[in-house]
């Protein structure tokens, strides 16, 4: 039941009704033509004939915008999300950024190519035979994708391979995390420390972030870096961190053979605290973490070696992940980037096998877009929306969500909460949202559904972006750019706004 709704994957038949469909295509004024026709001329704008006083008070999109002082260019349009038709747009042919946006599309792809049951799978296995409790060959663990394995699941499988009665390794622990493409990081534009750009692979742990923790005593600080996860806390030696005696830069990174190298500088640590930092050797780290767990049932495993190609063998332990529903459903709330980019790629690879970066799936995926949503120019590089040199148009991402209206991605999109002028939730408002919304410097997304009082649901992209200001950013900047904050809460109050006139003009 759980994938019901969500069978457009292929030929877009069963995910929204043929009703639904000429009704989209009414919104285009060519219903029953079999064919998208081009957009709107102009820019739609309402025309208030004979409405009542209350309408003719909604501010203008322009004076709500212009009311928050915000700066750059915002884009928007907004539909009625059942027949399709079009109420009103501005700049919605312009592609920007989408920043996180992205991960509904993303969302769509991987439910569409896999199926919401798709389960990923982690495995141990052994070469060459296991005589007596003894594995004759090497022990492999073999990732397959799974972004949501941590610390606990691979407890887990070593109580398992205990369990299975294995007691000792002939041969050496190999790691293969060659299932996905092997990448440094999503985006190479980001700052080295940032934890929500890690290394992608076919094998990540803890989304591939290490806890680093520091505690000031008497005689310096005493630091850790851990795969920490709800249960365990096992230290790692691939990831090593050293205090140096400066104020800036805050953090390095050097990339060792077989180490992931950072340095902190002493005036930026205070008291104490802690931070996850991204991992760049995946496959070395998850072994790491294993191996110490392993230990800890009494089976000792030599040294982590990565290997490229994934040798014959039985598997001994098998690690299940959720439905990809529910992984989804976690990726559109918290926004993690690690899990959209490796859904994307698992999607990606079933269609047209393993590709070699980012960008090519994410071509593949806008060729999807395309051909199975009628979309006109997604330009995505990433599945993320973490890729500055991503472009989306409001009308794209505002016509996706009409075509897939009542499908399973309502359901899991995050609710949006509605606030007064102090920024704090409104309870019980009488408009209801649920979407996804997207952040980078000087970048402002959301994109969903939302339910006016008088009950019509609408579905509604908006895009804002100060390029210019983001241009100017230097990349020491880029965790903390001066001006993004105050500019950032600006634009979720222009998307307030704007949700709220179109709910006073169009909610019934």
């Amino acid at each position: 039941m759980a994938d019901a709704g969500l069978r457009f994957n292929r030929t877009m038949g069963n995910d929204f009704s043929r009703r639904g469909f000429l009704g989209c295509l009414a919104g285009f004024g060519i219903a029953g033509t079999g064919a998208l026709a081009a957009p709107p001329a102009t820019s739609l704008r309402p025309h208030l004939r004979g409405e009542g006083f209350y309408k003719r008070a909604v501010p203008s999109a322009q004076e709500i915008i212009s009311g928050e002082k915000l700066s750059g260019r915002v884009a928007f349009a907004v539909a009625d999300a059942q027949s399709g038709k079009w109420l009103e747009c501005e700049n919605e042919q312009t592609g920007t950024a989408p920043a996180s946006v992205a991960k509904a599309l993303t969302a769509l792809y991987a439910l569409g190519t896999l199926g919401a049951a798709h389960q990923f799978e982690t495995t141990l296995m052994a070469t060459g035979g296991v005589v007596n409790g003894e594995v004759q060959g090497d022990l492999v663990l073999v990732g397959g994708g799974d972004p949501t394995l941590d610390t606990d699941g691979l407890a887990q499988m070593a109580a398992q391979l205990k369990e299975a009665g294995i007691i000792g390794i002939k041969g050496g622990f190999k790691v293969f995390e060659a299932a996905l493409p092997v990448l440094r990081q999503i985006d190479p534009a980001q700052p080295d420390q940032v934890g929500y750009n890690p290394a992608v692979s076919g094998l990540a742990l803890n989304f591939n972030r290490v806890h680093f923790e520091w505690k000031r005593g008497s005689n310096g600080y005493a630091i850790t870096m851990e795969g920490r996860s709800e249960r365990y806390r096992p230290a790692v030696t691939m990831a090593s961190m050293q205090i140096r005696d400066r104020r800036a830069p805050i953090y390095t990174y050097e990339d060792q053979p077989q180490r992931d190298s950072w340095t902190v500088a002493k005036g930026a640590l205070g008291k104490n605290g802690a931070r996850w930092l991204p991992v760049r050797k995946p496959g070395l780290y998850a072994g790491d973490v294993f191996a110490t767990l392993a230990g800890a049932q009494g089976i000792r495993l030599a040294k982590p070696e990565v290997i490229d190609a994934l040798p014959q063998g039985e598997t001994v332990v098998t690690h299940q992940s959720g439905p990809l529903l529910g992984i989804l459903q976690d990726m559109l709330k918290y926004s993690t980037n690690l899990t959209a980019e490796m859904v994307g790629l698992a999607a990606t690879k079933k269609r047209i096998g393993l590709v070699a970066d980012l960008q090519s799936s994410a071509a593949e995926m806008n060729r999807w877009a395309i051909n199975d949503l009628g979309l006109s120019a997604p330009k995505l590089v990433d599945h993320s929306g973490l890729g500055d040199a991503s472009r989306m148009t409001a009308q794209d991402m505002a016509l996706a969500l009409v075509k897939v209206h009542g499908s399973t991605l309502r359901s899991i999109l995050k609710p949006f909460k509605m606030r007064d002028e102090k920024g704090r939730p409104i309870k019980d408002h009488p408009i209801t949202v649920e979407a996804k919304t997207g952040t980078l410097n000087f970048v402002s997304g959301l994109a969903g559904y939302f339910t006016a009082e008088g009950g019509r649901v609408l579905a509604f992209a908006i895009f804002a972006a100060d390029e210019d200001a983001r241009a100017k950013i230097r990349p020491e900047e880029r965790e903390r750019a001066p001006g993004a904050k105050t500019w950032n809460r600006r634009a979720k109050r222009v998307q307030q706004g704007l949700i709220e006139r179109w709910a006073a003009l169009y909610g019934t």
